[in-house]
């Protein structure tokens, strides 16, 4: 066989992995969705209806969605963010290895951090001030349940 022949069946595979790939993450997975700030869309998995659900009946629901608390707020580090999200989420819920209930990654929990503290700066501030803590406050380790209560 003929190297240009194989190269041709390499390259036609991989073309067609892509686009089959491509196909499934924009038509079935409604991947064009994850683009928005829709809180809708993350309720398009339904391993996350049950916080979709959760924040729609929160107090954050009036102020902030699904990207205000997870995602980076700067236009390329929210859309990596969310890319790395999606291929995780993606990864774990088709194979079924995640944790019930889910847990966030460590960077994830960052993220979120960051984002409590950029709202609330003023309180955080206040807080932040006072010495003798003894270890990092943390909002998320005290109000866990803030954006979705009664999971």
């Amino acid at each position: 066989m003929k190297a240009s022949v194989i190269q041709g069946a390499i390259l036609g595979t991989a073309i067609g992995a892509a686009l089959g790939v491509g196909a499934f993450t924009f038509i079935y997975a409604k991947g064009g969705s994850y683009l928005t700030d829709n809180p809708a869309a993350c309720a398009n998995c339904h391993v996350m209806r049950e916080h979709y659900d959760a924040w729609h009946h929160g107090s954050h629901r009036a102020v902030a969605s699904c990207n205000d608390c997870h995602t980076p707020h700067a236009l390329i580090p929210k859309y990596y963010v969310k890319a790395e999200n999606g291929f995780w989420h993606s990864f774990y819920f088709t194979t079924g290895t995640f944790d019930d209930p889910i847990r966030a990654r460590d960077v994830s929990l960052r993220v979120t951090e960051d984002n409590c503290r950029r709202c609330h700066s003023e309180i955080v501030d206040q807080i932040d001030r006072h010495p003798g803590h003894g270890r990092e406050l943390s909002c998320i380790r005290c109000h866990r349940e803030v954006g979705h209560p009664n999971r």
